[in-house]
C-alpha cells in the first residue's frame, strides 16, 4: 500500500476510536487503542519506536520516540491536548526528516469532532 492508502485506513481507525470513546482520555489510551485497531486490520505497527539522533556521526541519546510507525511508512504522532501548538507540527516534521519517511499524521484526540484534529504532515525530502 502507498502512504496515502495507509493514511486513509489510519484515519478511519482513529475516527472509529473517537466515535466509540470520545475525547478526554490520556494520549497513551488512544495510542494503545489505535495500535490495536491497526494490528487487527493487518498492519505492522511499532509503538514508542526509538528515534536516533545522529550529530557529527555520533548517536546522541536524547530519548526521541515515535508514537506509532505503520508498515514502516507512516509516522503517527498522537496528542490529547486542548490546542495543538506549532511545536507539535515541528516535532512530527522532525521525526519525518530524521527517519527519512514521507508522511506523518498528527492526530489530536481531544477534539469534539476528530476531523478537526487530524493533520497530514509531508516531508518533501
Amino acid at each position: 500500500m502507498t502512504e496515502n492508502q495507509i493514511s486513509y485506513e489510519i484515519i478511519g481507525a482513529a475516527l472509529e476510536i473517537h466515535k466509540t470513546v470520545g475525547p478526554g482520555l490520556l494520549e497513551s489510551a488512544y495510542e494503545s487503542a489505535l495500535a490495536f485497531e491497526l494490528n487487527e486490520m493487518g498492519f505492522d505497527v511499532k509503538q514508542q519506536l526509538p528515534m536516533p539522533f545522529i550529530y557529527k556521526d555520533v548517536e546522541q541519546d536524547v530519548g526521541y520516540r515515535i508514537d506509532l510507525l505503520v508498515d514502516d511508512k507512516v509516522i503517527i504522532e498522537l496528542k490529547s491536548v486542548a490546542n495543538l501548538a506549532e511545536v507539535h507540527f515541528a516535532q512530527t516534521l522532525t521525526y519525518l526528516r530524521l527517519s527519512g519517511k514521507k508522511l506523518g499524521l498528527l492526530i489530536n484526540f481531544n477534539e469534539k469532532y476528530l476531523k478537526n484534529g487530524i493533520h497530514r504532515i509531508v516531508n518533501n525530502l
